[in-house]
């Protein structure tokens, strides 16, 4: 736990809140580097964390209060470790959920596409206002954001700094769950105790193997798929996977 990061951890899921009081948790310097350090080295035992806002925000994007003004070979840098921590959080082998309401803006939309399963309140705002204030997406929206809702609808929405709701969002696949209020956090409890009781290798194929196909030729996400089967169909899980489908039980995977 950090001042800006808490983190409680009950058996195989994490909670990990984002709280910059009274900064709608919009990302500075320190936010930044405590969800690096997370996401790099998780607790033993972790498979899927949680992750979410405080005082009624997921998270507000860049804090522009603290903007530093950098040449463009530090702005280039700066993107490419936003690159590097989005990866992290979608092809770690951990499972994200995320937790949203309130502002879903910039920096933290982009947080949230790179998360496996999202969920929304009635309050949560998704945009990217950045065309507004004559900037440019740098955390991997146009890869994350646009593959969600397309790369015209990502051009309007950034050129018109245009808001959703989270009705909206469903249907354009901003979040996979629309819940009433203050139901985010239950339903993500839920689905993380279903998610971590999943075979850890099927978890991890899912979260991998399916976005590194979506990128290669046909025949070779074919074969890749192919791998994927061969390596998560001789685990020990999944011989009990078999066993219990066989025993009418439910598995209990390591």
């Amino acid at each position: 736990m950090t001042n800006v990061l808490k983190i409680a951890v009950n058996d195989r899921i994490a909670v990990v809140t984002m709280t910059r009081p009274g900064k709608r948790n919009a990302m500075n310097e320190t936010l930044f580097a405590a969800l690096e350090a997370f996401f790099q080295s998780p607790p033993d035992g972790v498979r899927v964390v949680i992750l979410t806002g405080t005082e009624g925000h997921f998270c507000a994007g860049l804090d522009l209060a603290e903007h530093e003004t950098r040449t463009a070979e530090e702005n280039l840098h700066h993107s490419r470790r936003w690159h590097r921590l989005m990866d992290q959080i979608q092809f770690g082998g951990l499972i994200v959920v995320s937790a949203m309401f309130g502002a879903v803006i910039g920096g933290g939309l982009e947080i949230a596409s790179a998360t496996h399963v999202r969920i929304a309140e009635p309050s949560t705002i998704f945009q990217l206002p950045e065309g507004r204030r004559g900037i440019f997406v740098g955390g991997g929206a146009t890869q994350r954001v646009g593959r969600i809702i397309g790369a015209d609808r990502m051009t309007e929405m950034m050129l018109t700094g245009r808001k959703y709701g989270s009705e909206d969002g469903l249907s354009l696949g901003l979040t996979h769950y629309a819940c009433g209020e203050g139901e985010a956090i239950d339903m993500a409890q839920e689905l993380a105790g279903k998610i971590a009781s999943n075979a850890a290798m099927s978890n991890y194929m899912i979260v991998n193997s399916i976005h590194h196909a979506a990128n290669m030729a046909s025949e070779d996400a074919l074969y890749a798929e192919s791998l994927a089967a061969a390596l998560s169909q001789t685990t020990e899980d999944a011989g009990e996977g078999l066993r219990a489908f066989l025993e009418k039980r439910r598995p209990v995977f390591r």
